[in-house]
C-alpha cells in the first residue's frame, strides 16, 4: 500500500490574495461553478415554471426531467423558443451575479471601483447577452419559418 502524507492547503491560496497561477486556477473553477449554476437554473426553470422541454429532449430522457407532450399545434409549442430563452436569460443573470461574487471574494482584490460598478461592469455583459437570446430567437424564428418550413 502506498502511503500519501495529508496534503496541507495553504488559507493564503484560497484568499484573493493569491498569486497569479492560483488566480488562473481558480478563475477557471469559479467559471465551471457558474457554467453549473446557468446549466441547473435553466434546467429548473425550462422543466417547472417555464415548462419548454419536450419528450425528446435529451436531458428529459437522461434526468428524468419533467416535459411536456404537444401536437405542434399548440400555442405553447410555438411560444416555447421564447420561453427557452427567458430561461437562458434567468440563468445567465444569475450565474454572473454568482460569478463576480466568487471572483470577488476569492480570485481578485476588490479596489479599483466600488462594488456596484464592479457589478454593473458585469451587467453590461448580462444585458449583451439578453440581446444575443434576443436576436437569435428572431434569427432563428424568420429562417425556420421562411427557409426551412413552410410559412
Amino acid at each position: 500500500m502506498i502511503y500519501l502524507p495529508p496534503v496541507k492547503l495553504d488559507r493564503h491560496i484560497l484568499s484573493n490574495e493569491a498569486g497569479p497561477l492560483a488566480q488562473f486556477i481558480k478563475y477557471g473553477i469559479v467559471g465551471v461553478m457558474a457554467t453549473c449554476v446557468q446549466t441547473g437554473i435553466f434546467y429548473v426553470l425550462a422543466a417547472t415554471c417555464l415548462k419548454c422541454l419536450t419528450a425528446d429532449d435529451w436531458a428529459v430522457k437522461l434526468l428524468g426531467l419533467p416535459s411536456v407532450a404537444f401536437t405542434g399545434d399548440e400555442a405553447w409549442y410555438a411560444s416555447r423558443g421564447m420561453l427557452a430563452s427567458a430561461a437562458t436569460a434567468i440563468g445567465f443573470v444569475v450565474a454572473n451575479v454568482f460569478c463576480w461574487l466568487m471572483n470577488r471574494w476569492f480570485v481578485f482584490k476588490p479596489g479599483k471601483f466600488r462594488w456596484y460598478v464592479e457589478l454593473g461592469f458585469g451587467l453590461m455583459t448580462t444585458l449583451a447577452v439578453v440581446v444575443e437570446v434576443v436576436v437569435s430567437f428572431l434569427v432563428n424564428f424568420f429562417i425556420r419559418k421562411f427557409v426551412i418550413f413552410k410559412g
